[in-house]
């Protein structure tokens, strides 16, 4: 009866280190020590078995360290020890020579020098059978296993095998919950703890990369979501397989982390993230549709005053906020100064973000002449923010248009307030010929221009061929895929205009002109100031007048401030124009008194013939 209790008392120790979350080694070293002072004379050893089938040490308060140490990743099989043969054949082995049993010809030079004569070992199984371990006792004299020593490995079994399973779940728990799921990389948890471990006494001894997909939302909208996870697989794998040996992470949605510490990645973190980004570049089966992720990347290196891994990971971020904003596709570098300028451009969004939601965004009309005649044929609209008791161009709100959100909100404000104003004058009977709109990448990328035009226009009964769309260089011809001409196909399709804007300031060739579709032609303000003094100027501005004419292309020249530089463009052919000289952005008031004065004019015979 008292061993029975004594048995219990046991059972029921272990299963409470077990509920109580102790680590497998301590619980382990606990039924070893305590089986040891119930049976004198042994000396008692756990092992787990993994996976692969190797034998690792979990316990053996009793056996020296290096002894542990020579039998951790034996594989099991038939000849290997006790612990070996009985993990192998899932059923005990009991070995009473240790010098003479050819199950131990490989490691009696282990054992015999520590005394050690026997050993009996079992299997633990777990729920399905399978073999998770082993308990062992060694003796210091040939023999068997006594009755009571039976009895207690029944017991121990049990206990290691609960133990054992415990733990292994627990490491699955940990496993999942710092594992992507989709992906496999590590998650944002385990990048989290990542951090917390990483010192930051030495300058250039660590970095991070962040990454973000450009085109997911893009691919989820237009092929569906299994797709996308399939673009996040593709990247993860590649970027993995970039930076190894360091670490790449998956944070969620479309973001990655890289913790960069080799020393090669160190010295040129511009190399590896150009790496990524070309590895990224090569097109990819995802789903049955072939597409390659797009990606911009922001980096930072521990600097000698960050004191903390935070600090890195802000610089990466803000890093990778300005080259999605800056440099998209690109990598951008943290510098100093950097945090200020994007502090600037949020409080920039923010103030615009305001401004729409208290209905303070209105247009400004600046005419664009005929040059010949002196007649207005139309507008372009340009956007203003009130603020007290100020008016503010754009250029003091500009980068506001980097956040897409506010962007594409902003230029569907725009155009609802044009489409009223064009309403307004077609009521008052006043002539128009067009009301140029300038458009930003966010609203060529953002798939619902079409839409959204199609929508605002017809609720105001405003023909879409009244409409030009003006779009620059950088936009236009800025992106590799061809998501933006696609668009810009579709809209003149509607019957809506294009307009090249600040045409020779970006990267646009005389090539171009004659692939993108487009109407109107905006020769920038750079070339008209140039005209009166610069030959030079004069014969590119005539040669893209002439190159216009055989594409029938109508050229607006931009920016004329000097009576000079209008009779120039005029004589050289250049049919219309803007610019301070004729006019400077007016208030829709304003701008109706023009059109108003106009028709009076007309109605006298003014510009008859």
């Amino acid at each position: 009866m008292s061993e029975a209790l004594t048995l219990l008392e046991l059972q029921n120790a272990i299963l409470e280190m077990v509920a109580r979350g102790e680590t497998l080694v301590a619980v382990g070293d606990r039924l070893c020590r305590e089986v040891e002072i119930l049976a004198p004379g042994v000396i008692c050893s756990i092992l787990e078995v993994d996976g692969a089938g190797l034998l690792h040490p979990i316990a053996g308060p009793s056996l020296p360290a290096h002894y542990s140490a020579a039998i951790d990743g034996i594989m099991t099989g038939p000849m290997v020890g006790s612990c070996g043969s009985a993990a192998y054949l899932a059923e005990p082995v009991a070995v009473t020579d240790i010098a003479n049993d050819p199950r131990w010809s490989e490691f009696a030079q282990l054992a015999l020098p520590l005394g050690l004569r026997a050993c009996w070992s079992s299997p633990i199984l777990n729920g399905k059978g399978a073999v998770i371990g082993t308990f062992a006792f060694y003796y210091r004299e040939s023999r068997g296993p006594s009755a009571l020593e039976q009895a207690l490995v029944n017991t121990c079994l049990h206990l290691c095998a609960i133990a054992i399973s415990h733990h292994r779940w627990q490491m699955e728990q940990t496993r999942r919950a710092l594992e992507d799921t989709l992906t496999g990389l590590p998650n944002r948890a385990a990048f989290n703890a990542a951090l917390t471990h990483m010192s930051c006494d030495v300058a250039g001894s660590w970095g991070l990369l962040m990454l973000d997909l450009d085109n997911l939302k893009i691919v989820n909208d237009t092929f569906g979501h299994h797709v996308g996870d399939r673009l996040i697989e593709v990247t993860a794998e590649r970027v993995a397989r970039t930076v190894a040996p360091d670490k790449a992470y998956r944070l969620g949605g479309d973001e990655f982390a890289v913790l960069v510490r080799s020393p090669a990645a160190l010295r040129d973190l511009e190399r590896v993230a150009g790496s990524i980004l070309a590895a990224l570049a090569l097109p990819a089966d995802c789903g049955g549709h072939f597409t390659a992720p797009r990606a911009t990347v922001g980096g930072a290196l521990l600097a000698a005053d960050d004191g903390v891994a935070e600090r890195v990971r802000q610089h990466a971020d803000f890093a990778l906020y300005h080259a999605k904003e800056t440099s998209r596709g690109g990598f951008v570098r943290y510098w100093p100064g950097i945090g200020s300028r994007i502090t600037k451009r949020l409080d920039t969004i923010r103030r615009v973000d305001d401004a729409l939601r208290e209905d303070r965004l209105l247009p400004h009309y600046q005419p664009i002449y005929r040059l010949d005649t002196g007649e207005i044929v139309g507008f372009e609209a340009l956007c203003r923010m009130r603020e007290g008791d100020r008016i503010l161009p754009t250029r003091q709100f500009q980068e506001a248009t980097t956040d897409l959100g506010v962007a594409t909100t902003l230029t569907e404000r725009m155009l609802g307030l044009v489409a009223s104003d064009i309403r307004n004058w077609l009521d008052s009977g006043l002539q128009i010929d067009h009301v140029a709109v300038n458009l930003c990448s966010a609203d060529l990328h953002g798939g619902r221009l079409a839409d959204q035009l199609r929508t605002i226009f017809s609720a105001a009964r405003v023909p879409l061929g009244m409409i030009i769309l003006e779009v620059t260089e950088s936009v236009y011809m800025g992106r590799a895929d061809q998501a933006v001409s696609q668009q810009i196909h579709a809209l003149r399709e509607q019957g809506l205009r294009i307009a090249l804007d600040d045409f020779g300031t970006g990267f646009a060739s005389l090539t171009h002109l004659m692939t993108v579709p487009i109407d109107f032609l905006k020769i920038d303000k750079t070339f008209v100031d140039r005209l009166t003094g610069d030959g030079v100027s004069r014969a590119i501005v005539e040669g893209l007048l002439h190159i216009a004419r055989e594409l029938n292309v109508q050229v607006v020249a931009e920016g004329i401030e000097m009576q000079e530089q209008a009779d120039l463009l005029s004589a050289a052919g250049c049919r219309l124009g803007q610019g301070y000289l004729l006019s400077q952005p007016v208030n829709v008031e304003n701008a109706t008194a023009l059109l108003v004065d106009q028709a009076r004019s007309n109605s006298t015979g003014k510009y008859a013939g």
